[in-house]
């Protein structure tokens, strides 16, 4: 069969990064930065010497327009950059051109931040602003976020030097858990990363091993990881408190765009859950163990009912015979067209759009070196276009992956007309869309394939589901305990190990046997980030949010189709609470999340059953 696996084509958002149509663009970059840096001025310069004949609303409205013209230029430029890049890094060209973007980008920074002085010193003139610019009423709720942002910035020259400590303090220590991680490795100098990937093998013996040895390197380690999370978490206590925080939850929820209330509903909800997920362990370590799958001489028997920590991954032994799905060797025409024909299942407009991408050359799907390995998604509001890129090798999870990446784009083009400043939504929505399609796809394999078949594709799903709703809970208990704790005083390696082995417990329980894994916090990287505390809790509200939402369309059928594309469209202007409560969800409530829950209760009864007749 035919496998013409593509590469995508850049041509109508720039031909090169040496063609005069970048060049061109990289100059009217730099003149609209040149542009708002004057408009920012003009305002301060009225502000200071003439505030009583300064008209702010109409200033506003010149800005606004300025400032959104510059950020399509930025991001356009960016994602070219970055697309330029990804599919040749042994380029120096591409490299120095993906710099040179991000150096020009910082100016962007300081714009911001005096932007957000002026509106301050000029709030009183807002309702004037909409009344005269109606045109600008869907701009409300992003004024205000930058309003509210002004409580929780210290003056102009402490942020410069928080800014600038930052890349010898915080960002240091980060980048000192990463190079020891990527520089770990085994007697054999088998790495790290290779030694993680063991996990998945379907080898018992080897995947208990190379547990025990990731274990074992990360101990020898322990001191440099725990000095580098104590410290960096030292700094983010103090900064949030010279910016106002009542703690590190209270930024990461307005990162978010979310409230406490919603959080405490899910939060509430995975934890009214944790029961059915213990229930779902238990029943593949008995799986496991019957069929010789485990190494671990307790896990899965009366006295040790949970798995042991290296098989939450261990694949389930594959049926014998031919025609499996899981096992087939998939064609790049066949995954289109796979995808194509799930996405039209859902809607004939999600439908006609997974067509025009695969028919405009937005996907770059063929394994060549120099290409960066893993998939991602790339949105262009020049011509409000997408680029997908994947490593396609003919595999289930390929699929998967496919109709994952382009359910961004599809978020993305249901955002088109909006605004460029419009684009940016939080963490929480962004995994939505992607998430959706990714569950219409697994549910109608579900639906069409053996019970051979559906045992191993149901352990799938739920192991993926269980670490974003199991481990990721874990994560937020740990790393909540670690803000409690450091807030008072220093931790060291053993604190660290003790609040890991505390929140293992709380979250999988009877679920894991006794041999878990302390060092989980030596290991993920997310933790080690300045920038991104509580790291963990969107991913959560994505999976369970995109379950709830496929539970609502099983329910309503077809129509619900346009609510839910004109949810994906108000993501980028509006909070998680009022996007949903426009398309008729109540996210703080617990039952809302109970929906989701619903469709893997269902998904975890199916298992066990089929598990026990196995």
């Amino acid at each position: 069969m035919s496998n013409c696996i593509p590469r995508w084509n850049l041509d109508s958002i720039f031909p090169d990064i040496d063609s005069d149509e970048h060049k061109k663009a990289l100059e009217e970059f730099s003149a609209a930065m040149d542009n708002v840096d004057a408009l920012l001025e003009t305002a301060d310069r009225f502000t200071r010497e003439a505030n009583a004949n300064f008209d702010f609303p109409a200033w506003l409205s010149s800005y606004l327009a300025a400032s959104d013209e510059l950020t399509a230029r930025s991001r356009t430029l960016g994602a070219y950059a970055y697309v330029s890049y990804s599919t040749d890094t042994t380029d120096t060209a591409r490299l120095n051109n993906l710099s040179r973007v991000q150096e020009l980008s910082v100016r962007l920074q300081q714009q911001e931040l005096k932007f957000s002085t002026m509106l301050l010193a000029h709030r009183a003139s807002l309702e004037e602003f909409y009344r005269r610019f109606p045109q600008y009423a869907g701009w409300r709720y992003l004024l205000d976020e930058v309003l509210e942002g002004t409580r929780h910035q210290m003056s102009a020259p402490e942020e410069k030097l928080a800014m600038d400590l930052q890349r010898t303090g915080g960002d240091a220590w980060g980048r000192l858990q990463e190079q020891l991680v990527s520089t770990l490795h085994d007697d054999s100098g088998k790495t790290f990363n290779e030694i993680r990937n063991d996990a998945f093998s379907p080898d018992a013996r080897l995947r208990r091993e190379s547990w025990g040895k990731e274990l074992e390197l990360l101990s020898c380690h322990r001191v440099s990881f725990a000095a580098a999370l104590n410290n960096l978490k030292g700094e983010t206590v103090l900064l949030n408190r010279r910016r106002h925080w009542d703690d590190a939850l209270a930024r990461a929820l307005d990162s978010s765009r979310m409230s406490r209330a919603t959080l405490d509903a899910l939060i509430s909800s995975l934890e009214g859950a944790l029961p059915m997920w213990r229930t779902y362990f238990q029943a593949k370590a008995k799986l496991l163990r019957r069929a010789a799958a485990t190494a671990s001489a307790a896990a899965g028997t009366d006295k040790e009912p949970g798995l042991a920590f290296y098989d939450l991954f261990a694949p389930l032994p594959a049926p014998q015979g031919s025609g499996s799905l899981l096992e087939k060797k998939w064609t790049f025409d066949e995954a289109r067209d796979y995808v194509a024909a799930e996405y039209k299942s859902f809607s004939a407009e999600m439908g006609a759009f997974a067509e025009h991408a695969f028919a405009s050359g937005w996907i770059d799907a063929e394994i060549r070196p120099g290409k960066v390995g893993g998939a991602y998604d790339e949105d262009f509001p020049k011509g409000h276009q997408s680029r997908i890129l994947l490593n396609f090798t003919g595999a289930f999870s390929d699929i998967i992956t496919l109709a994952h990446e382009l359910g961004h784009a599809y978020h993305f083009s249901c955002m088109k007309g909006k605004p460029a400043s419009f684009f940016d939504y939080p963490m929480t929505l962004a995994e939505t869309a992607s998430t959706f399609a990714e569950t219409i796809t697994k549910q109608d394999m579900l639906a069409r394939c053996s019970d051979a078949d559906k045992l191993r594709l149901l352990d799938i799903d739920l192991q993926d589901a269980a670490q974003v709703l199991v481990d990721i809970l874990c994560r937020f208990y740990f790393e909540r305990s670690v803000f409690e704790e450091r807030e008072n005083g220093e931790l060291g390696a053993d604190d660290f190990c003790r609040l890991m082995r505390d929140a293992q417990e709380k979250s999988y329980g009877s679920g894991l046997s006794s041999e878990r894994h302390e060092y989980m916090w030596a290991l993920k990287s997310h933790y080690y980030s300045t920038d991104l505390d509580f790291y963990n809790f969107p991913y959560a509200f994505g999976q369970l949010f995109a379950a709830a939402l496929y539970m609502k369309y099983r329910q309503e059928g077809a129509s619900f189709a346009a609510t839910y594309a004109a949810l994906l469209a108000d993501t980028g202007s509006m909070s998680c609470e009022d996007v949903c409560r426009k398309a008729g969800f109540d996210i703080s409530s617990v039952e809302f999340w109970k929906s989701g829950i619903a469709m893997y209760a269902a998904e975890v009864a199916e298992f066990t059953a089929l598990a026990e007749k196995a």
